[in-house]
């Protein structure tokens, strides 16, 4: 076309170098992915009880498991993927969960969503201390 300058050889194997990485990026994103479950299946042994201090939590990365305690000793635990691309969420900060894929930030203690682009809160996990061991899972 007269009048409009060629684009140079530099620039379109800039941009075909970069649509792969592009694309890679909303796959990993994409619902309709296979994921790991979000919650245990099946009875999971988590280790001592007292891992988990009053006030605190304890992230279980194997298990894809968070477990806080209140103030009063209650137990409770939610799903570690998080909700918005299920990425396993890797981080704690106190009682604060931090999604490494998108930033999606999460209270441990009720499963909140504190921080988008997650909107989802997490599923609760069942979870008991039994013989000074946490067990969480169907069953537990």
């Amino acid at each position: 076309m007269p009048g409009r300058p060629s684009a140079s050889r530099r620039t379109v194997l800039r941009g075909a170098a970069l649509t792969p990485v592009a694309a890679l990026g909303l796959t990993a994103c994409d619902p309709g992915g296979t994921y790991a479950p979000a919650t245990p299946t099946a009875p999971v042994d988590l280790g001592a009880e007292s891992e988990v201090p009053k006030g605190g939590a304890k992230l279980y990365r194997d298990h894809n498991v968070v477990v806080s305690r209140d103030d009063d000793g209650t137990l409770k635990a939610f799903s570690s993927l998080c909700t918005h691309a299920q990425c396993p969420i890797n981080r704690l900060e106190g009682t604060r969960l931090i999604c490494p894929c998108h930033g999606s930030e999460f209270d441990a203690t009720t499963g909140q969503v504190t921080r988008s682009p997650a909107s989802v809160p997490l599923p609760e996990v069942p979870v008991r201390a039994q013989g000074g061991k946490l067990v969480a899972g169907p069953d537990a």
